[in-house]
């Protein structure tokens, strides 16, 4: 049986191969891959030039691979992101340029929500892996992300949030967390110094500003920044449900993608 496809889709493939392939931008992906970082952290991390960096960045950026903001704590700074959801597709598109056997199939959330269970024959981890939540007010954008890691995770998964400066909990946070079939309006707003001197295996911080003032935590987890925009700030005087929709949406997606990691990781460690 052959296997074709048309120019168009074989020059696409190339050209997402070459682009991702290059040395510099592939250091740069796997930075990203881990952590939302700074332009002069990256620079950095890849022993490179400013101007060097930031060009491969845009080669990225144009891509659609890497989106750019200004930081919230200091607008001097810009965070850069990896869109991991468009990186698989473009991923994918390549692979399935070659052969429709290499179209790449991401596993199944709920298979993997078992898997982090215990599937049948895997014998169950000892604790749960702890994920802490960051954010300024702890009112949105940290309570979503614990709700939606809760839903997704399983019991495998031991979820929480706080911040560095606790106010109410919004009522569009409540709202758009409720459409997603979640109830939150009991949740209670909690400072980070509550759980300075708990053990956990991941923080994760998403909040440009609380990044800045996170403390160091026992055990040495795994710290990560997501540099996601406050919705109430980001429709201040609108009608700010649709910028919550979005806030939800963004992280839903990073937290399935963070759930694969965490997958890898457990298999790894009971494979060694």
């Amino acid at each position: 049986m052959s296997h074709t496809t048309s120019p168009e889709a074989q020059a696409a493939a190339s050209g997402f191969l070459r682009l991702a392939g290059h040395p510099v931008r592939w250091q740069l992906l796997g930075e990203l891959a881990r952590s939302d970082r700074q332009v002069r952290e990256l620079t950095a991390l890849v022993g490179q030039r400013q101007s060097l960096t930031s060009y491969h960045l845009g080669q990225l950026r144009a891509a659609g691979l890497v989106t750019m903001r200004r930081s919230s704590a200091d607008g001097r700074d810009t965070y850069c992101s990896l869109n991991l959801a468009a990186y698989r597709e473009r991923l994918a598109e390549s692979g399935a340029a070659l052969h429709a056997g290499l179209r790449l199939v991401p596993t199944e959330l709920p298979q993997l929500a078992e898997g982090l269970g215990g599937p049948p024959g895997r014998p169950p981890a000892q604790s749960a892996v702890r994920v802490l939540f960051l954010c300024t007010g702890n009112s949105s954008r940290s309570q979503m992300a614990e709700a939606i890691l809760g839903r997704l995770g399983g019991s495998r998964i031991e979820a929480a949030s706080a911040g560095s400066h606790p106010k109410d909990l919004h009522p569009n946070a409540v709202r758009v967390m409720r459409e997603r079939g979640m109830d939150i309006s009991g949740a209670r707003s909690k400072h980070l110094s509550e759980f300075a001197e708990q053990r956990f295996d991941y923080v994760i911080s998403l909040c440009d500003r609380v990044r800045e003032v996170c403390p160091d935590f026992p055990g040495a987890p795994a710290m990560v920044h997501w540099s996601i925009p406050d919705p109430a700030a980001e429709a201040a005087g609108q009608d700010s449900h649709p910028a919550f929709v979005r806030t939800a949406e963004e992280l839903n997606t990073r937290i399935q993608f963070l759930l694969y990691a965490i997958e890898y990781s457990q298999t790894s460690s009971e494979r060694s």
